[in-house]
Protein backbone atom coordinates (compact mmCIF):
# COMPACT_ATOMS: atom_id res chain seq x y z
CA UNK A 1 0.00 0.00 0.00
CA UNK A 2 2.71 2.57 0.95
CA UNK A 3 4.49 1.74 -2.59
CA UNK A 4 0.90 2.81 -4.33
CA UNK A 5 0.92 5.60 -2.88
CA UNK A 6 4.27 6.71 -3.19
CA UNK A 7 4.17 6.04 -6.58
CA UNK A 8 1.01 8.13 -6.95
CA UNK A 9 2.88 11.51 -5.08
CA UNK A 10 5.56 10.79 -7.69
CA UNK A 11 3.42 10.87 -10.39
CA UNK A 12 1.26 13.98 -9.17
CA UNK A 13 4.49 15.49 -8.63
CA UNK A 14 5.89 15.10 -11.74
CA UNK A 15 2.97 15.21 -14.06
CA UNK A 16 2.65 19.47 -14.48
CA UNK A 17 6.57 19.68 -14.85
CA UNK A 18 5.94 17.29 -18.44
CA UNK A 19 2.88 19.19 -19.17
CA UNK A 20 4.19 22.61 -19.86
CA UNK A 21 8.28 22.33 -19.40
CA UNK A 22 9.10 25.55 -21.33
CA UNK A 23 6.25 27.37 -20.29
CA UNK A 24 8.63 29.95 -17.72
CA UNK A 25 8.73 33.64 -18.65
CA UNK A 26 12.46 33.40 -20.16
CA UNK A 27 10.94 30.69 -22.31
CA UNK A 28 8.76 34.09 -24.09
CA UNK A 29 10.98 36.48 -24.03
CA UNK A 30 11.59 35.90 -28.31
CA UNK A 31 7.63 35.71 -28.55
CA UNK A 32 7.91 38.77 -30.28
CA UNK A 33 9.83 37.40 -33.36
CA UNK A 34 7.01 34.92 -34.05
CA UNK A 35 4.91 35.12 -36.94
CA UNK A 36 5.49 35.76 -41.04
CA UNK A 37 7.80 38.48 -42.07
CA UNK A 38 9.11 40.33 -45.45
CA UNK A 39 12.86 40.89 -44.60
CA UNK A 40 13.79 44.87 -45.92
CA UNK A 41 17.06 46.18 -46.56
CA UNK A 42 17.36 49.54 -46.56
CA UNK A 43 13.68 49.42 -47.83
CA UNK A 44 13.98 46.68 -50.08
CA UNK A 45 12.66 43.44 -49.47
CA UNK A 46 15.74 41.13 -49.74
CA UNK A 47 13.83 37.65 -48.01
CA UNK A 48 10.91 36.05 -46.19
CA UNK A 49 10.97 34.18 -42.88
CA UNK A 50 9.10 32.51 -40.92
CA UNK A 51 9.14 32.42 -37.14
CA UNK A 52 7.58 29.67 -35.60
CA UNK A 53 7.10 27.72 -32.30
CA UNK A 54 8.81 24.02 -32.40
CA UNK A 55 7.99 21.00 -30.17
CA UNK A 56 6.57 21.76 -26.96
CA UNK A 57 7.29 25.10 -27.42
CA UNK A 58 10.52 24.76 -26.38
CA UNK A 59 11.98 26.08 -29.50
CA UNK A 60 11.87 28.71 -32.20
CA UNK A 61 12.40 28.00 -35.07
CA UNK A 62 13.70 30.41 -38.44
CA UNK A 63 13.15 29.30 -42.02
CA UNK A 64 14.58 32.03 -44.05
CA UNK A 65 14.58 32.08 -47.84
CA UNK A 66 15.81 34.76 -50.34
CA UNK A 67 14.79 34.78 -54.21
CA UNK A 68 18.18 34.00 -55.22
CA UNK A 69 18.32 30.36 -53.57
CA UNK A 70 19.66 30.98 -50.37
CA UNK A 71 18.41 29.82 -47.74
CA UNK A 72 19.05 29.33 -43.66
CA UNK A 73 17.44 27.76 -40.63
CA UNK A 74 17.74 28.81 -37.17
CA UNK A 75 16.89 27.35 -33.69
CA UNK A 76 16.87 29.23 -30.78
CA UNK A 77 15.52 28.10 -27.03
CA UNK A 78 16.00 29.32 -23.49
CA UNK A 79 18.27 27.02 -22.14
CA UNK A 80 17.47 26.46 -18.06
CA UNK A 81 21.12 24.52 -17.20
CA UNK A 82 22.60 27.49 -18.53
CA UNK A 83 20.14 30.46 -17.66
CA UNK A 84 20.98 31.70 -21.31
CA UNK A 85 19.70 31.72 -25.14
CA UNK A 86 21.02 29.75 -27.33
CA UNK A 87 20.50 30.24 -31.64
CA UNK A 88 21.94 27.42 -34.02
CA UNK A 89 22.02 29.04 -37.21
CA UNK A 90 22.73 26.56 -40.76
CA UNK A 91 22.72 27.68 -43.93
CA UNK A 92 22.40 26.42 -48.04
CA UNK A 93 25.75 27.71 -48.53
CA UNK A 94 27.07 24.89 -45.47
CA UNK A 95 27.63 28.02 -42.46
CA UNK A 96 26.73 27.30 -38.88
CA UNK A 97 26.69 29.65 -36.63
CA UNK A 98 26.28 29.23 -33.00
CA UNK A 99 25.11 32.24 -30.66
CA UNK A 100 24.35 32.45 -26.76
CA UNK A 101 22.22 35.45 -25.56
CA UNK A 102 20.28 37.32 -23.07
CA UNK A 103 17.10 39.64 -23.35
CA UNK A 104 18.38 42.87 -22.05
CA UNK A 105 17.82 46.40 -22.53
CA UNK A 106 14.65 45.37 -24.48
CA UNK A 107 16.31 43.47 -27.28
CA UNK A 108 18.06 39.66 -27.49
CA UNK A 109 21.54 40.38 -27.77
CA UNK A 110 23.14 37.29 -29.10
CA UNK A 111 27.10 37.35 -29.59
CA UNK A 112 28.89 34.01 -31.10
CA UNK A 113 30.56 32.41 -34.18
CA UNK A 114 30.01 31.58 -37.60
CA UNK A 115 31.83 28.80 -39.19
CA UNK A 116 31.81 28.88 -42.88
CA UNK A 117 32.63 26.35 -45.16
CA UNK A 118 35.75 27.34 -46.23
CA UNK A 119 36.77 27.19 -42.71
CA UNK A 120 37.05 30.83 -41.56
CA UNK A 121 35.65 31.90 -38.64
CA UNK A 122 34.00 35.33 -38.03
CA UNK A 123 32.52 36.24 -34.46
CA UNK A 124 29.46 37.64 -34.50
CA UNK A 125 27.34 40.38 -32.33
CA UNK A 126 23.58 40.06 -33.07
CA UNK A 127 20.52 42.22 -32.05
CA UNK A 128 16.87 41.26 -32.55
CA UNK A 129 15.10 44.58 -31.45
CA UNK A 130 11.46 44.84 -31.39
CA UNK A 131 10.10 48.34 -32.95
CA UNK A 132 6.60 49.13 -33.45
CA UNK A 133 5.19 46.05 -35.15
CA UNK A 134 8.51 45.07 -36.49
CA UNK A 135 12.31 43.21 -35.85
CA UNK A 136 14.95 45.06 -36.20
CA UNK A 137 18.21 42.26 -37.07
CA UNK A 138 21.43 43.94 -36.38
CA UNK A 139 24.50 42.10 -36.62
CA UNK A 140 28.11 42.81 -36.35
CA UNK A 141 31.56 40.64 -37.45
CA UNK A 142 34.45 40.84 -36.41
CA UNK A 143 37.50 38.99 -39.37
CA UNK A 144 40.33 39.56 -36.66
CA UNK A 145 39.30 37.57 -33.46
CA UNK A 146 37.10 40.72 -31.63
CA UNK A 147 39.87 43.66 -32.44
CA UNK A 148 37.60 45.41 -35.01
CA UNK A 149 34.26 45.35 -35.72
CA UNK A 150 32.27 46.12 -38.74
CA UNK A 151 28.50 46.28 -39.50
CA UNK A 152 27.86 43.01 -41.27
CA UNK A 153 23.66 43.57 -42.54
CA UNK A 154 20.78 45.49 -40.97
CA UNK A 155 17.62 43.94 -41.32
CA UNK A 156 14.19 45.18 -40.47
CA UNK A 157 11.16 42.13 -39.84
CA UNK A 158 8.38 44.06 -41.29
CA UNK A 159 5.18 41.63 -40.46
CA UNK A 160 3.07 40.20 -43.82
CA UNK A 161 -0.33 41.35 -44.11
CA UNK A 162 -2.77 37.78 -44.07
Amino acid sequence: MIRIAWAACFLVLQCPALAAPCSAPAHRELDFWLGQWDVRDGGATVATSRIERGPGDCVIRETYTQPDGYSGTSLSFHDPVLRHWRQTWVDSTGSVGEFVGDFTDGAMRFTGETHRADGKKILRRMDLVPEAGNVRQVSLASRDAGATWAPHYDYVYVRRKP
